[in-house]
């Protein structure tokens, strides 16, 4: 099989030549990869076809103006959205991490009157040039971030004020999810209308859950965060492609409402997070929802040896791959504590041990 019909054959739960692969990981991770496979520091289309990955992904570049001042002073960049993020260095590498919430104590007029980007400010002019170069791999749009609600709103607002806001139906915090939902609904319409039907999967996500359990109660997933996803799937729908979302931590809980919605894959499965054990979601869901993810950034490809790696691997291939319907990816992107001899030995026990009969 090619890529794209390897991917939609799992999709619809049937059994592929071999298990799709994808990648996500972070920067120190690509360098140190590239690195290993003797690739240019640019060449991402390289590494994926070293790792086998059968997904490539598309969208619309945001070319507007500047909407929000950096503020260099306090080493703060400012997105488009305006979250403010300040580099904030660890051990192994570091990352862009969230600071300075400017919608915390916002009111409903400042909330409609927040800069936020214009649909007509993306350039959606090289989604048709993407698709001819990668035809024959599933091509993909959208991410994690559409909608994500409670993560997105936010780093605007603070997570602790979006949930707040949720509960008591706050005028503020509900207009800022109608208001960047439409942008992000109508930047995915002219998407896939710039493919001309050339995109496979539509990804979306919501972060759902702890390790422990449920974010939010189902009353409150049914009455504020479905219908802003049901938008999307509702718009997929329309051009045919199927739906995977995203949600980290504990979220077998809402996989029943996603069925309904009408979503077809569900991805991230934390196997450390309560009622997230391969064989459980395989067991429960696997007639109805197909896979992608399970292999944990938290177990033996951060923290084991190579070997201890590919046994988990193998066990994880073991449980998800019989009758079809998963994809071997992480849970989250790969952090900067993974040993690259590790993340090495993992996708080449997927490309070789994935393989059906």
């Amino acid at each position: 099989m090619i890529p794209k019909e390897r991917v939609l054959t799992a999709v619809a739960r049937r059994e592929p030549d071999r298990v799709p692969i994808d990648y996500s990981a972070n920067a120190g991770i690509d360098r140190r990869l590239k690195e290993h496979f003797g690739l240019n520091s640019d060449d991402h289309e390289g590494l994926l076809m070293a790792l086998g990955v059968d997904f490539r992904r598309v969208g619309a570049v945001y070319r507007g103006p500047k909407l929000h001042p950096d503020l260099p002073e306090r080493g703060i960049r400012v997105d488009a959205w305006g979250i403010h993020r300040r580099w904030v260095e660890h051990e192994t590498g570091g990352y862009w991490d969230f600071c300075e919430w400017p919608l915390k104590q916002a009111s409903v007029e400042q909330v409609q009157t927040w800069p936020m980007p214009d649909p007509d400010d993306f350039d959606y002019a090289g989604i048709g040039q993407d698709c001819d170069r990668y035809r024959d791999y599933c091509i993909v749009c959208g991410g994690a971030g559409w909608p994500d609600v409670i993560n997105t709103c936010g780093m605007l607002r603070t997570m602790e004020q979006v949930l707040v806001d949720l509960i008591t139906d706050d005028t503020a915090g509900l207009r800022l999810i109608q208001r960047r939902n439409d942008i992000l609904v109508e930047v995915a319409r002219r998407t896939l209308e710039a493919a001309g039907g050339r995109i496979d999967l539509m990804c979306l996500g919501e972060d759902l859950g702890t390790q422990r359990g449920p974010t939010i109660g189902l009353e409150l997933f049914r009455r504020h965060i479905r219908p802003p996803i049901q938008q999307f799937v509702a718009l997929a729908d329309r051009f045919s492609i199927p739906v995977m979302i995203h949600s980290c931590g504990s979220s077998s809980w809402a996989f029943d409402d996603f069925i309904e919605m009408g979503i077809d894959v569900v991805d991230t499965l934390q196997p450390e997070a309560t009622d997230m054990a391969p064989e459980y979601l395989k067991r429960r869901f696997g007639d109805r929802l197909a896979f992608h993810g399970c292999i944990s950034t938290a177990g033996p490809l951060a923290t084991g040896t190579a070997a201890e790696t590919v046994r988990y691997c193998r066990e994880i291939l073991e449980t998800m791959m019989p009758g079809g319907g998963y994809c071997f990816a992480p849970t989250h992107q790969i952090q900067d504590n993974s040993p690259t001899e590790n993340i090495v030995a993992a996708y080449k026990v997927a490309g070789e041990l994935g393989r059906y009969e």
